[in-house]
């Protein structure tokens, strides 16, 4: 799958043939990086022990990508499987425990201070951090969670249907909901939720599980919760829990009316007297679902024309991603579910992995995982490797910007009147995910902070939150499927907390595309400038970089309402 790959940096400290899949051959190069920073006399000295270790964990991280890439790509192939839990299980809790002592040892040097102050801020205040959170006796637990999560992965993307005389992926069933026959969409959603309810025990099991261990990981690190102890070790330097609570709030006072907005308009264009699950998808016109494209090769080509007119930089780099092979976009039985942009950090190259099926949303998706992929590629010159990875929260200002400006030329997909159909779904799903981001969020808080809660406990929780959050929906007769909708959020399961940076990063990226409405050419050249700074520097500047404000209140949550509101009527009318 990487042949046509090759290492961006010729290697300085890790030998060229070494064997990074065999913790024997990696252990030693660990005990030479001990002793460099022990003799390590001079600042000088002490930063060629930091690249030296960078250059190492590089070549590490991206055997495991690449692992991780395969078991995707196909969870039926065993020997995949097996390579990647080999990995989870021999390689990690052996280097996350070599990492935590060379960390100590750097954090506790005495020369440490002579470093450049700005330029190893980042660097220095992370590495701390992974200092005082780590705990021996986690690591073990990780690599469960790891397995666990590997587990949920494997079932859910193995799951089919029978419909319409074939065999049909899940996702591959999403098509059905932009029918306009409503029957039609009610058969096949119907027959998706109850799919998903026939392993609802399973499913259950495996949160159960994943929470049990969770808890035990924060009760070693000396927290309260794994709420607590999940946020900290995501390096949340410049927000709390609380500020995501507000930003919930923030989402529930300004977003959610306009959803309902949206909602009532669907249901009055539709001509029905409830708006059922399978009726949010279906153009309200009864129009037939966009279809953009056939094959993924057509997806590709007119990706690669919208990425020519935006920029010529982005254009090349998405060119040389077809060139490498760095794309696996087509759904298929046995795949995981969802879609990813992984880099390959040693080669200093982004992989783009999705599930496109022929709809609208697919493209978004490709233009999202090409920004994260134009982020990996801006910061290729970075020598640390720590610093060509941002934070979450800037990560999706790069994605999500990208599906804004990139939606400006959705022609190369559709004719006029079509692309302004697929502009309007597409700012009508940016305004439906922000409540969907803060109960995804606030159910994680409520699973957390009530360690002992019941199955029954967890289901009315979470069809509590759907009702504060979800709008106009009717779930009558469905409160089963309902209560089991979070088991599709595999962020619950795989990234625990990782989700509400979705919604931070969705104001940043409106905020983007504001400006470029204002003057494109500005807006882009800051954003380009932003995504080469990395994670080199905190998060507010990289937001302050790019020329948008890093704020989780309602100054900056409703303004992006309005502004989405103001795009949707002028598109309507």
């Amino acid at each position: 799958m990487f042949e046509k790959i090759s290492i961006h940096t010729p290697r300085q400290f890790v030998p060229s043939n070494i064997n990074i899949g065999n913790w024997t051959t990696l252990e030693p190069l660990f005990k030479q990086l001990e002793e460099q920073i022990k003799t390590a006399s001079s600042a000088e000295k002490l930063e060629l022990f930091i690249l030296n270790w960078e250059e190492l964990s590089a070549a590490v991280s991206e055997e495991g990508s690449k692992r991780y890439i395969a078991m995707t790509c196909q969870t039926e192939d065993k020997d995949a499987e097996k390579a990647y839990l080999d990995f989870v299980e021999k390689i990690e809790p052996e280097e996350k425990k070599c990492n935590f002592l060379l960390a100590k040892k750097l954090i506790q040097h005495p020369n440490l201070k002579e470093l450049k102050n700005q330029r190893y801020e980042v660097f220095i205040r992370d590495t701390a951090l992974q200092v005082e959170l780590f705990r021996s006796e986690n690591v073990s637990l990780e690599t469960k969670t790891a397995k666990l999560g590997q587990q949920y992965q494997k079932t859910i993307g193995g799951l089919t249907v029978q419909f319409e005389g074939k065999e049909q992926t899940l996702i591959q069933m999403s098509r059905h909901l932009e029918e306009p026959e409503r029957k039609h969409r009610q058969k096949a959603w119907e027959l998706v939720a109850n799919r998903r309810l026939e392993e609802a025990e399973k499913i259950d099991v495996y949160i159960n599980d994943l929470a049990e261990i969770r808890n035990q990981m924060s009760e070693n690190a000396g927290f309260p919760n794994y709420r607590d102890f999940a946020h900290q070790r995501l390096g949340r330097f410049d927000y709390s829990p609380d500020d995501c609570i507000s930003f919930q709030e923030a989402i529930e006072e300004e977003m959610v009316p306009l959803l309902r907005e949206l909602q009532d308009e669907r249901l009055q264009a539709l001509g029905i007297n409830e708006l059922k699950p399978w009726d949010t998808a279906t153009d309200p016109k009864g129009r037939p679902p966009l279809k953009p494209f056939e094959k993924v090769s057509d997806l590709v080509a007119r990706s690669q024309a919208i990425f020519n007119q935006v920029d010529g930089n982005l254009a090349d780099w998405f060119q040389t991603m077809q060139d490498l092979g760095l794309l696996d976009l087509a759904n298929r039985k046995g795949k995981a579910p969802g879609g990813y942009q992984c880099s390959l950090d040693e080669s200093r190259l982004p992989f783009i992995f999705m599930n496109s099926v022929g709809v609208q949303r697919d493209v978004e998706t490709l233009l999202h995982e090409a920004g994260h992929a134009f982020h990996a590629m801006a910061s290729q010159n970075e020598p640390l490797h720590s610093y060509r990875h941002a934070p979450i929260e800037f990560c999706e200002v790069a994605s999500m910007a990208m599906e804004l400006l990139g939606s400006e030329f959705l022609e190369e997909f559709y004719n006029e009147e079509e692309a302004r159909r697929a502009r309007i779904a597409h700012l009508e799903g940016i305004v439906f995910v922000f409540p969907w981001i803060a109960t995804v969020d606030a159910f994680q808080h409520w699973l957390y902070l009530n360690p002992n809660h019941s199955i029954e406990e967890r289901d009315k929780a979470w069809s509590n939150l759907i009702d504060r959050f979800g709008g106009n929906v009717d779930w009558t007769n469905y409160e089963s499927a309902k209560a089991k909708l979070w088991h599709k959020q595999l962020h619950i399961f795989l990234h625990p907390f990782y989700y509400i940076e979705y919604g931070i990063a969705q104001l940043g990226a409106l905020q983007v595309w504001a400006n470029s409405k204002n003057n494109s050419s500005k807006a882009l050249a800051d954003y380009k400038a932003a995504l080469a700074l990395g994670g080199s520097r905190p998060l507010p500047k990289l937001f302050e970089h790019c020329n948008i404000r890093f704020d989780l209140s309602r100054n900056t949550v409703a303004p992006m309402a309005n502004l989405l509101r103001k795009e949707l009527n002028t598109l309507k009318n």
